[in-house]
């Protein structure tokens, strides 16, 4: 996935934040209103959304004789797939994920362990007992035994 400019950044917040999933998108002249404060020309504004949508980062659709613009992904869908882009990097997979999993709060580490449970009801692999073991067999194969209780005491921050 491309990694976007702060421009482009922008620009896509601006989508993610006013069109909903359902609405037909938004005109280059809201996108630019929406960007107060920045003193762009609408030909600006119109190229980096015509970039966006090369990218594949927008849909675009005729309306007379302008665009409107959507989102093709969510905010949630995009920033899942840089994350999975970095854990490609190189390197272990396996540690960057228990590096990842030790930084987050208490909070976050019950969301990720929801979200496991739920996936592995869903492919049918069994509990959470199941992925907590898989998780556990992880860290020590990157830590050892020491690691998991560390990473333990973290995710019960």
């Amino acid at each position: 996935m491309t990694r976007l400019g702060d421009l482009e950044r922008a620009v896509m917040d601006v989508l993610w934040d006013v069109v909903p999933g359902t609405s037909d998108g938004v005109t280059v002249r809201e996108v630019a209103d929406a960007l107060d404060g920045r003193e762009l020309a609408y030909t600006t504004v119109m190229t980096v959304l015509d970039r966006l949508a090369g990218k594949g980062m927008v849909q675009r659709e005729r309306e007379g004789r302008a665009w409107r613009y959507r989102p093709a992904a969510s905010r949630e869908a995009h920033i899942a797939q840089l994350m999975l882009d970095a854990l490609d990097l190189g390197g272990s997979r396996d540690a960057a994920l228990v590096r990842f999993a030790r930084s987050v709060t208490g909070t976050e580490a019950e969301v990720l362990r929801a979200a496991l449970g739920n996936e592995a009801g869903l492919t049918g692999s069994g509990s959470t007992g199941g992925d907590a073991g898989r998780a556990d067999a992880l860290t020590d194969r990157v830590d050892g035994p020491a690691g998991r209780r560390a990473a333990g005491e973290t995710a019960e921050r």
